[in-house]
C-alpha cells in the first residue's frame, strides 16, 4: 500500500496540527479576527485514476466564469512520465465535479503539468498548453467547446495575463539539467556541448502571430552574472518564469549545478523586449520559488543574508528587502499572493512525519493561519512528487491544491468566507 492505514493518517494528522499551533503562536499572537473562515476543504476529482491541477503553482486554473478548473489526468503515479505516456488535458465541471478531457499530450510532467493556461483573449473558451508532434515540443491553443485548435511553434513556460504573448525555454535541456520540469521525447535540441550556448535561453512568443524571439540567452546571463569561478564548468540553463500582473516585466531563474550535483540559483527581471535586464538575487544566496504582489513588487524564497529560507518580499531591481512572516515562515514553500494582494496561500516540503502544512499569511501584519496538513507518501518523492501547489481563484476566496494523502494524487479546493473582515 502507498500510505499507512487512515486511522493513523488521521491521528498524525491531528497531533501534528496540534503542534503546529502550537509552535505558531508561541511565534506570534494570531490575530483570529482577521482571517477568514475555512468553510470546507473537498477533492473536485476522484480516483482510480490521478489528477493534478498545477501548470506551476502561481498559474489560475480556474476559466474567468470560474465554473471550469484545469487538470490533467493519468494511469501512472510514482515515475517522470517516458516519451511514449500521455496524460489527458481536461477540465473539472464545478458544478458537478465531472471531468472532461479535452486532449492528450506527450509534453508533460508532475511538477507543472503541461503548463496548461486559460488564455487571457478568451478566458472562458480557450487554454493553451504543451505538446510533441512531429518530433518538437510545440504548444497548442485549443476552444475547449468547439476542439478548434492551432499549434505554435514553441512550447511555453509562462504566458501573459492578457493572452497576446508567452515565454518559451529549452525543455529539452531542462529534461536533463533538472528531472521532473523537462519534457522526454528529444523534442528540441538541448546543446549539451555548450556550458553557456549565445542562441539559447529566454524566448518571447507573439500568439497571435506565431513568432518568437530570443530576447536573453544563456551568455548574457553568464555575461550579467557569472556564477563562482570555482563552479564554471556545469551546465547554464534557466526554470522557473512569470509575468508581473501588468505583462510588462518577465521574472526567471538561472541555474547551474554546484560539486556533488546541488543546484546553484540566481534570479533575473527583464523587459519583454529584452531590455533592462537585472539580477535582482545573486548566485550566493540561492533562490527556489516566486510570485509577483504588484507590478514593481515581488517575492522569491532564499536563504537572505545566509538565513534559514525566507518568503522575501522587495522592489523590482531595490534593495528594500521585508521578510514576511518573519520567525514563522522559516522554510521554503510555494508562496502565491491572491488576487486582490490581502493575502499570501504556501506550503512545505514534508516533514519528519511527511506532513505538508498548507498556510494562509495576512499581508497586513503577517500573521499566518494554518489551513491543514496533509500526507506525503515516500513512495513519490523525487520528479514524480505531489507538492501542495497551492493558487488562488479570481475572487480570493478559493484555493486549490493537489494531493496525495487519499491513496491517489487529486485535486482539492479550500473554500474562505470572509465575512465582514
Amino acid at each position: 500500500m502507498l500510505l499507512s492505514s487512515i486511522k493513523f493518517i488521521r491521528l498524525t494528522f491531528i497531533f501534528c496540527l496540534i503542534g503546529l499551533l502550537i509552535s505558531v503562536c508561541g511565534s506570534r499572537q494570531l490575530n483570529q479576527k482577521g482571517f477568514p473562515k475555512i468553510l470546507e476543504i473537498r477533492s473536485v476529482t476522484s480516483g482510480p485514476k490521478h489528477h493534478f491541477a498545477s501548470a506551476y503553482y502561481h498559474t489560475c486554473s480556474w476559466s474567468a466564469s470560474e465554473r471550469y478548473l484545469l487538470c490533467l489526468e493519468t494511469d501512472i503515479a510514482d515515475h517522470n512520465p517516458t516519451a511514449d505516456e500521455t496524460a489527458a488535458i481536461g477540465m473539472v465541471d464545478l458544478t458537478n465535479d465531472n471531468f472532461i478531457p479535452l486532449a492528450k499530450t506527450y509534453a508533460w510532467n508532475f511538477q507543472q503539468g503541461a503548463m496548461q493556461h486559460w488564455l487571457g483573449t478568451s478566458p472562458d473558451s480557450n487554454i493553451i498548453y504543451n505538446d510533441r508532434r512531429n518530433g518538437k515540443f510545440v504548444s497548442v491553443i485549443l476552444n475547449v467547446h468547439t476542439k478548434e485548435e492551432r499549434v505554435i511553434g514553441r512550447p511555453v513556460s509562462a504566458v501573459s495575463n492578457n493572452g497576446k504573448t508567452a515565454v518559451s525555454l529549452n525543455f529539452a535541456r531542462l529534461h536533463i539539467t533538472r528531472p521532473g520540469y523537462g519534457y522526454a521525447g528529444n523534442g528540441d535540441e538541448p546543446k549539451l556541448d555548450e556550458t553557456y550556448p549565445s542562441d539559447d535561453g529566454l524566448f518571447v512568443i507573439d500568439l497571435e502571430t506565431g513568432e518568437s524571439k530570443l530576447i536573453v540567452s544563456l551568455a548574457d546571463i553568464h555575461a550579467l552574472s557569472p556564477p563562482p569561478p570555482e563552479i564554471e564548468g556545469p551546465l547554464l540553463w534557466m526554470n522557473h518564469t512569470v509575468y508581473n500582473p501588468d505583462d510588462t516585466r518577465i521574472f526567471f531563474m538561472a541555474r547551474t549545478h554546484k560539486p556533488g550535483g546541488r543546484r546553484l540559483t540566481a534570479g533575473f527581471t527583464v523587459n519583454l523586449d529584452g531590455s533592462d535586464l537585472r539580477c535582482v538575487l545573486p548566485f550566493s544566496w540561492g533562490a527556489s520559488h516566486y510570485d509577483w504582489l504588484s507590478p514593481e513588487k515581488l517575492m522569491v524564497t532564499t536563504r537572505y543574508q545566509g538565513k534559514l529560507f525566507s518568503h522575501l518580499l522587495f522592489a523590482d531591481g531595490k534593495e528594500n528587502y521585508r521578510i514576511l512572516g518573519e520567525g514563522i515562515l522559516t522554510k521554503d514553500g510555494h508562496g502565491v499572493f491572491s488576487p486582490d494582494g490581502r493575502w499570501m496561500v504556501t506550503d512545505t516540503y514534508p516533514d519528519e512525519l511527511r506532513m505538508r502544512t498548507l498556510m494562509l499569511m495576512d499581508m497586513e501584519n503577517d500573521a499566518v493561519l494554518p489551513i491543514g496538513r496533509f500526507y506525503a507518501p515516500p513512495e513519490i518523492d523525487g520528479p514524480p512528487r505531489c507538492d501542495l501547489h497551492p493558487r488562488w481563484n479570481h475572487t480570493s476566496d478559493k484555493i486549490c491544491f493537489d494531493s496525495f494523502h487519499e491513496n491517489t494524487r487529486q485535486v482539492y479546493m479550500v473554500s474562505l468566507d470572509f465575512g465582514n473582515n
